[in-house]
């Protein structure tokens, strides 16, 4: 049996922490891990879509990393996004996130060609076998990847010892049983969209790894309390206040990492920057969106944290 308990919890995905020319922020990245592990939540994955991996370069993915794990000082589950559009970087960043000590590297599909099934695999092993002593979790997420996970390519991963599971980001909750009913207790599926957190949780999903999270990582662990309570009503109401708050932050001209920064900003005191071009920056009619979405977050933690 593989020691998953590690994983079993709530994971926010780590953002991307910027300085006033745009540059990564080390001071950033340190002051939201701290944050992140005085919050209690089970650990943090880093360089995936909430951190903008896309746009950055592998240094500056390897900055964000290091920083992470020095502050982090092992009180966090640490899982590492590695892929990068080509397999030779992927390799490179897999075979630094081993060297920092994270517990698992992660990666989505090569993006913009289709490759075949087996082409796909390949790439996910090679990336795999950079870091010979790490964990890997798959990263399905076919409405931005282009590509999805299907039952026949989660077959072939298998195959791989170092495979642990999926971090399932497809919209249809049915997924995570499918995925969860074939791989067995060996495996552990991890729920995607945050907005559908209670549903893949009940369906099957043992871990929640979610961009939203880090902006309210209270309600979402009181939320995964009264899942594992067997309390749905409360799950629900407190899912119902987490998609209005995710809602509102998605109704900016701006990314919605730059209105989840602002809101940290102005709730929690972190400085973590804008966002990295081509992701819109604020605008000033935005900052009403920003305002309202902060104050429904200290709504909430008032009315379900009491």
């Amino acid at each position: 049996m593989k020691n998953l308990d590690k994983y079993k919890g709530v994971i926010p995905a780590f953002y991307a922490c910027y300085d006033s020319e745009g540059n990564v922020s080390p001071a950033g990245v340190q002051a939201l891990t701290k944050y992140f592990v005085d919050k209690g939540v089970k650990g943090v994955y880093v360089n995936g879509s909430s951190g903008e991996c896309i746009y950055q370069s592998v240094e500056d993915r390897k900055i964000i990393l290091e920083n992470v794990m020095q502050a982090a000082e092992g009180k966090l589950t640490v899982i590492a996004h590695v892929a990068c559009n080509n397999t030779k970087d992927s390799m490179e960043l897999a075979k630094h996130a081993e060297s920092v000590g994270v517990n698992a590297i992660a990666a989505i599909p090569p993006i913009y060609f289709h490759l075949p099934t087996y082409a796909i695999a390949k790439y996910w092993n090679d990336i795999s076998a950079a870091a010979p002593n790490t964990d890997f979790v798959i990263y399905n997420i076919p409405q931005l990847a282009g590509v999805a996970l299907t039952m026949d390519l989660f077959a072939e991963m298998r195959k791989n010892p170092r495979v642990i599971g999926v971090k399932n980001s497809s919209m249809p909750v049915q997924d995570i049983q499918m995925f969860k009913q074939e791989a067995g207790e060996d495996y552990i599926i991890f729920n995607g969209p945050d907005e559908q957190f209670i549903s893949g949780r009940v369906i099957g999903a043992e871990g929640a790894i979610g961009g939203t999270y880090g902006v309210m990582p209270e309600l979402i662990l009181e939320m995964d309390q009264a899942v594992r309570a067997g309390d749905m009503e409360r799950a629900r109401e407190i899912q119902y206040a987490v998609n209005a708050i995710i809602y509102k932050m998605c109704a900016g001209h701006g990314s919605m990492y730059a209105v989840i920064k602002e809101i940290l900003k102005i709730n929690e005191g972190l400085e973590l920057g804008g966002v990295r071009e081509p992701l819109p920056a604020l605008i000033d009619s935005d900052m009403a969106i920003v305002t309202e979405a902060a104050q429904m977050i200290r709504d909430a933690k008032a009315a379900f944290l009491a």
